[in-house]
């Protein structure tokens, strides 16, 4: 018997709506690609739909292996899939009280060998938005266009945003560059009402914060 392949009307039909359009079933299958000998695509769509939203995360491939016809490999794909969901979204509606609270939304940028320029993007209560890489420049310097920022700040309807970058070094004291910029971005946050709220360096073990060093962040 050979295998289900997925329809290509739910491609063309997501290609023409959004991302958004297809059901939770339709978004497994086009991750799937294909069904097995022993299950129509269709069908083991809305099995691992089930699964998925029955058990808890810990239980999930557990229960995967355990369907007719689906392996490793496709549960494999099927978990992959979640925990890049889950990572890319875990920060929405995150509180951040503190410089601290940033990090663990932004570390998976620690092991970049080049530098990455994000914008976080929060609301009036201090909860996140959006984060954006903004720039990606060398090992040592990143290249950037504070415009872009403030593009992303309004493009959003933030209240106010945090930038952060990684240092590959692994010393996060701030450059001259690193002050300048800094600087030109408060300067344009307050003309156009969007508050910048720190400036965050960090690698794998260590972070240092404009605003905690008081480093051009008054306490007001």
């Amino acid at each position: 018997m050979k295998q289900q392949i997925l329809k290509p009307n739910i491609r063309e039909l997501t290609l023409e709506h959004g991302f958004s359009y297809p059901t939770d079933t339709e978004l497994i299958m086009m991750i799937l690609g294909s069904g097995t000998k022993y299950c129509p695509i269709e069908i083991l769509a809305q099995q691992i739909e089930q699964i998925i939203s029955s058990y808890n995360r810990e239980q999930i491939y557990e229960n995967l292996i355990n369907l007719p016809g689906m392996g490793k490999s496709k549960a494999l794909t099927i978990m992959a899939a979640l925990e890049l969901g889950r990572r890319r979204n875990s920060f929405q509606n995150a509180k951040i009280k503190m410089p601290s609270d940033i990090l663990p939304f932004v570390l998976n940028f620690s092991t970049k060998k080049k530098e990455h320029f994000l914008c976080i993007c929060l609301n009036g209560s201090h909860e996140i938005i959006q984060i954006k890489v903004i720039s990606i420049g060398t090992d040592t310097k990143t290249i950037l266009n504070p415009k872009e920022i403030f593009l992303e700040a309004i493009k959003e309807n933030a209240a106010g945003i945090i930038i952060c970058h990684n240092h590959p070094s692994g010393n996060c004291t701030p450059s001259k560059d690193d002050i300048n910029t800094t600087e030109q971005l408060i300067k344009g946050a307050r003309i156009l009402g969007i508050e910048l709220l720190d400036h965050i360096i960090f690698s794998q073990n260590s972070y240092y914060s404009f605003v905690e060093n008081k480093l051009l962040f008054t306490e007001s």
